[in-house]
């Protein structure tokens, strides 16, 4: 459905996620390995998110990411501590322009989705419902992965911390949704979650640093793939794997 991946650490270019590695997340848009019934490739548009001194940066078009001439030269001269960056497969049915592409964000908060709420919206009126109307009338796009995102930063505003908006997210809209894919990424710069719920993710630890993505972007042994129904809690020195019941 979607590819997307997030990494903390010291500053590195845009460049060396989304371009230099043998199966960059450029690479992904359009050779992606795993997609799980989800469409062949990523091609309806894209997006990246970066942490600068004032707080996270987009950059999103409703392009494959490799028609774009643009960013090789902004993402080669870029570099970041903390990045967000997806490439879109669009939903049947679903528009596809620049609001619709992750990252989404609010505050410090950046987010994707990777996957596909089932029965979408009849499926999801009863949790949408919940939301305030003006939540409702703003959201970024008509589309899952923009009410996902409005579902966590909801739990977020009323103090739920990461671990916790992301996992109640999932809970929710698989009650309501069952058969639904709910691979979603938050991190504020500091933290990064991520779930596994019906779709691929990997996560390679190094000393100081932590890259979490829907598939390996190289073929170093050091990636690890992540479990299904999993929530994966990193910061630079710390990963966790928890199973999402027990959050």
């Amino acid at each position: 459905m979607c590819r997307h991946l997030a990494y903390l650490g010291p500053p590195i270019t845009l460049a060396s996620l989304l371009f230099e590695p043998a199966h960059s997340l450029a690479h992904q848009s359009w050779a992606p390995a795993d997609m799980r019934g989800g469409g062949t490739i990523n091609a309806d548009g894209f997006g990246v998110g970066w942490f600068a001194a004032g707080g996270p940066v987009r950059y999103r078009r409703a392009t494959p990411l490799w028609s774009d001439t643009t960013l090789p030269g902004l993402a080669a001269v870029t570099a970041s501590g903390a990045i967000l960056a997806a490439v879109r497969s669009a939903t049947v049915g679903m528009p596809v322009t620049e609001q619709a592409a992750a990252p989404f964000a609010e505050g410090p908060w950046l987010f994707s989705h990777n996957g596909k709420v089932t029965g979408w919206p009849g499926s999801v009126a009863k949790p949408a419902g919940a939301l305030p109307p003006v939540d409702l009338l703003t959201l970024d796009a008509p589309t899952d992965a923009a009410l996902l995102w409005a579902l966590v930063r909801d739990r977020l505003r009323h103090g739920a911390g990461p671990r916790e908006a992301v996992a109640g997210t999932i809970a929710e809209v698989a009650a309501a949704a069952p058969g639904s894919r709910l691979n979603l990424l938050l991190t504020d710069g500091e933290t990064v979650v991520a779930s596994t719920y019906g779709h691929s993710l990997s996560v390679r630890k190094r000393a100081g640093s932590v890259i979490v993505s829907s598939e390996p972007l190289d073929d170093d042994p050091s990636w690890q793939p992540v479990g299904d129904r999993t929530l994966v809690v990193a910061t630079a020195a710390e990963l966790h794997q928890i199973p999402l019941g027990e959050v």
